[in-house]
């Protein structure tokens, strides 16, 4: 039986989150799961690239993020299964910040797309790969 499921989607792409986030919430309500949604940041903080952003930059960033996420998830599920989905948004490398979401939440299931894929990628993009790759739980993952 599956208690909780991770949707990872990226807040930049919500025409083509919508299917994978659909897939989460119907997967979750089939098997009376936890859904949990996660979106994750790039970290410009630690880097050379962070002297050229403002102070409090992440911390703006992070707040966006989770008002992106927030308006996606009621646009997709309804307000009513938005109020019980926990929203978590990550800042770092979004394979890893999945990987360590999914530990942390007891994950059974996590479930993201996968982008049109170049050559370099053949299959599945590089951060599905990885998840998919490196995951302790199973992976749905949604073209």
């Amino acid at each position: 039986m599956t208690k909780t499921i991770l949707c990872a989607i990226d807040v930049n792409r919500p025409e083509d989150e919508t299917r994978v986030l659909s897939t989460a919430f119907n997967l979750a309500q089939a098997e009376g799961a936890q859904l949990d949604v996660i979106s994750v940041i790039p970290d410009f903080g630690m880097s050379v690239v962070g002297g050229f952003f403002k102070e409090g930059h992440s911390k703006d960033a992070k707040k966006h993020a989770k008002e992106l996420l927030n308006d996606l998830v009621t646009k997709v599920v309804g307000e009513e299964a938005n109020a019980k989905t926990r929203h978590i948004v990550g800042v770092g490398s979004a394979y890893h910040e999945i990987l360590l979401t999914a530990e942390k939440a007891d994950a059974d299931l996590i479930v993201l797309g996968a982008h049109r894929p170049d050559l370099k990628d053949y299959l599945l993009g590089p951060n599905a790969a990885r998840v998919v790759r490196h995951a302790k739980c199973s992976v749905y993952v949604v073209r």
